[in-house]
Formats: structure tokens, C-alpha cells, sequence
């Protein structure tokens, strides 16, 4: 087996591993988050990034990766404004956040991305209420750790 094939084998079986840990213990989806706390989870991520003079995009997706707020704060770069959608998106469907795809990426290569609905990059968490996924949050416009920050304070504020 070429170095190649071993590191594809060795990374599917390490996501396997993980993905059956992972499903014992993986939260349930619950009813769909509401307008108005995506709202909330919203303003509290772009007062974030405003207070660093980040300027980023939010994105605020139901369980099923559907978009139900969003917000662009002047001078975000356009990329970043669908970037965000679906980074959300694809964290309330894998129900994770997307740093992991990020970090599977970077230790195994790029055969994550051929996921469906995959964006390998920071910034995206599944937002849970009493213990059930009910949708996801994004920030897209600065670096990943940058993304991340604004996107945790959001999900603070529930």
C-alpha cells in the first residue's frame, strides 16, 4: 500500500472510530430554532465582531441547514456573506462544528470536502437547547479563530 492509500485508509478509519464514538453521545435534533432567538444569538455575534472592528457576515440556519436570519455588517467581503450560510448549514447537518472538518482536512487531506454540503473551515456551531441541536450559527470575514470568536460570543447569548 502506497503512503497515499495508507493515509486515506488510516484517516477513514480513524473517522469511523470517532463517528461511532460519536454517535453514542451525539445530541438528537429538536424543534427548529425561532426567529426570534436567532435574533438574539445574532446581534450578540456581530456586537463582538464590531467591538474587535471585525467586519464579518452571521448566518443563522434551522436543523435542517435552511437560513433563518442573516445579517452583513458593512464592509464584509462578499465571499464571506455565502460562506456563512453554508458554513451553518453544513454544521447543523453534520451537527458539529466545522473546525472539524477544518482539522480532519489538515491531518488526512482533502477527501472530507467530497462530503456533501462540506465547508472545511472554522466559524460554525450547532446551536443546542436543552440538550438538542436546534440549528446552527456562522461568522465569515476574518480568519477562522476570528470566525469562531464571533460565532461563540452569538452562542453566549442564549
Amino acid at each position: 500500500m502506497s503512503i497515499s492509500n495508507w493515509t486515506v485508509a488510516a484517516a477513514i478509519g480513524v473517522l469511523s472510530m470517532s463517528s461511532l464514538a460519536h454517535a453514542e453521545d451525539e445530541p438528537k435534533y429538536g424543534t427548529d430554532i425561532s426567529v426570534d432567538t436567532a435574533k438574539v444569538i445574532a446581534a450578540a455575534a456581530v456586537k463582538e465582531c464590531a467591538a474587535r472592528k471585525w467586519s464579518m457576515a452571521i448566518a443563522v440556519t434551522d436543523t435542517h441547514g435552511a437560513l433563518v436570519y442573516y445579517e452583513k455588517m458593512d464592509d464584509t467581503e462578499l465571499g464571506s456573506a455565502q460562506a456563512a450560510q453554508e458554513k451553518a448549514a453544513a454544521a447543523a447537518l453534520y451537527k458539529r462544528p466545522t473546525r472539524a472538518f477544518y482539522d480532519v482536512t489538515a491531518k488526512a487531506g482533502p477527501f472530507m470536502l467530497t462530503m456533501p454540503g462540506v465547508l472545511a473551515a472554522p466559524g460554525a456551531w450547532p446551536v443546542v437547547r436543552d440538550g438538542k441541536i436546534i440549528g446552527a450559527m456562522a461568522a465569515s470575514g476574518g480568519t477562522g479563530d476570528q470566525d469562531d470568536v464571533c460565532a461563540k460570543a452569538g452562542l453566549a447569548a442564549m
